[in-house]
């Protein structure tokens, strides 16, 4: 309509001369309604001048009420200053439930609330971000299916040399171990290890990256093997990251940004035994109090509310892949589903772990490291040996 508001100024400035073609035939070449129009050139004899008007209604039922929009923000803040977190609009919808049933207000939307803090300004827009439906989520179904565990430096933070190795359940995202350290070491990781099958029993799986604390493949020293045997002496198969496979130590790599941002609005640590007290306060906070917008609860409540718990003697269960114990005939094959593939004579006899997401499947050796992968046709036997 900016067409006819700009035709409209000029007939109120200039006169009806401004349209020598006149305003019928003008409505009809421009698709404008002539009814419209009508009633703006009458509107400008009443008034002798022509200004835009807002098109907006006076009232909307729809929109969100302003003391629904002040409490999403105040809960916003709250949760901001007194919990040290970057809340989006999910942590905000859930704190607002309890509030909206006491008052009688209806929940808005997630999309609504986002928008909300965007209109505030409290949030930072990030224009790049995939969107959610575009992620596949990778999780095991019980808790102490899968640990993983992964390393970050907070010198920069603590003002110290310090390392803090963390290990997360993958299932209900409990921090089930955390010890700072001076550097990423095969002892820390251990230390670690420890404090997570003490306090929550060991799993059936470890993924870790292929750090030397955590992998003897580019150091073959006792330190190095250490990690490894501790995790496998009860029965846990350990799994190292690779890029040929969705599992990642996305989970607890995320995690150390939510880790890091709490501990730089604390108190600056003297030394590793005081970063270890803060770490366990944080870890009690973050497993019982601090709302998990991927779960919809805590983290601990998503651990006790499980029908059954993972473990060693047991092969995990995950939603998105399955986890496979082979053994190599001696001629150095695995049989997968009826599908043939060859992994090599030094592996004959050994049992190996595989996991197989739809036809991609990749083995491991019993250290953990990948031996290799390959995408299984289904249309024939063999299918020759694995890509390293």
């Amino acid at each position: 309509m900016r067409l006819l508001d700009a035709t409209m100024a000029v007939v109120a400035r200039e006169g009806a001369q401004a349209i020598p073609e006149g305003l019928s035939a003008w409505c009809r070449d421009n698709g404008i309604p002539r009814a419209t129009a009508y009633r703006h050139l009458q509107r400008i004899k009443d008034q002798g001048s022509w200004t835009p008007q807002s098109r907006r209604p006076d009232s909307c039922p729809h929109a969100t009420p302003q003391a629904v929009v002040d409490e999403v923000i105040a809960i916003r803040e709250r949760l901001v200053r007194l919990e040290y977190a970057d809340y989006g609009a999910d942590v905000v919808r859930a704190a607002l439930e309890p509030v909206a049933a006491d008052r009688g207000w209806q929940v808005p939307a997630r999309s609504t609330i986002h928008a909300i803090l965007r209109r505030a300004g409290v949030v930072t827009p990030q224009p790049r971000k995939r969107p959610r439906s575009s992620y596949r989520r990778f999780a095991y179904a019980r808790p102490r299916d899968c640990y993983q565990i992964d390393g970050t430096d907070v010198s920069g933070i603590v003002g110290f040399k310090a390392v803090v190795i963390e290990v997360l359940d993958d299932h209900s995202r409990t921090l089930v171990g955390s010890r700072a350290a001076p550097a990423e070491t095969a002892v820390a990781a251990c230390a670690a290890m420890r404090q997570a099958a003490a306090e929550y029993g060991p799993p059936a799986i470890v993924l870790a990256d292929n750090g030397l604390a955590f992998s003897n493949r580019f150091s073959p020293t006792a330190a190095a093997q250490s990690f490894v045997r501790l995790v496998t002496g009860p029965g846990t198969r350990v799994i190292h990251s690779s890029p040929h496979h969705p599992q990642t130590c996305g989970k607890v790599e995320r995690h150390h940004q939510t880790f890091k941002k709490w501990l730089r609005a604390q108190p600056r640590p003297q030394n590793l035994d005081e970063l270890n007290l803060q770490i366990q306060q944080y870890r009690t906070w973050y497993n019982t109090q601090r709302w998990h917008s991927t779960i919809g609860r805590t983290p601990q409540q998503q651990w006790d509310q499980a029908r059954e718990l993972g473990g060693p003697r047991q092969l995990p269960v995950q939603n998105d892949a399955t986890v496979l114990t082979v053994k190599v005939t001696s001629h150095g094959a695995i049989t997968v589903r009826s599908a043939q593939i060859t992994v090599g004579l030094p592996y004959k006899g050994r049992h190996l772990t595989a996991l197989l997401d739809g036809q991609h499947l990749t083995v491991y050796a019993p250290n953990g490291l990948p031996i290799g992968h390959i995408n299984i046709d289904h249309t024939r036997r063999h299918q020759g040996r694995l890509t390293a």
